[in-house]
């Protein structure tokens, strides 16, 4: 069993940052991979960024070049740092954990919002 906890979105103008984090509970944080999704209002989730267990990224390619995923095994927390924020970024963003063989989970979400 995993517990996910999002914090760390609100609400920022536009070409700001803001830095999400995700605390895992439970056992083998390390061998999740994990992922950052986002909904929009009348929108389908999607990936944002993902990191496997080993480090490797993906990103979206819309954020390209603006967000940066990682993890610190040692604190069970991964984190997406968000850079040159646009409106279009606006969005409840979900935390997700996954690994073979093994049911994913997902957090509650944390809202953030680009607006001036």
């Amino acid at each position: 069993q995993v517990q996910l906890v999002e914090s760390g979105g609100g609400l920022v103008q536009p070409g700001g940052s803001l830095r999400l984090s995700c605390a895992a509970s439970g056992s083998n944080f390390r061998l999740y991979a994990m992922g950052w999704y986002r909904q929009a209002p009348g929108k389908q989730r999607e990936l944002v960024a993902s990191i496997t267990s080993s480090g490797r990224t993906t990103y979206n390619d819309s954020v390209k070049g603006r967000f940066t995923i990682s993890r610190d095994n040692a604190k069970s927390t991964v984190y997406l740092q968000m850079n040159s924020l646009k409106p279009e970024d606006t969005a409840v963003y979900y935390c997700k954990a996954d690994r073979p063989l093994s049911k994913a989970y997902w957090g509650q979400g944390t809202q953030v919002t680009v607006s001036s």
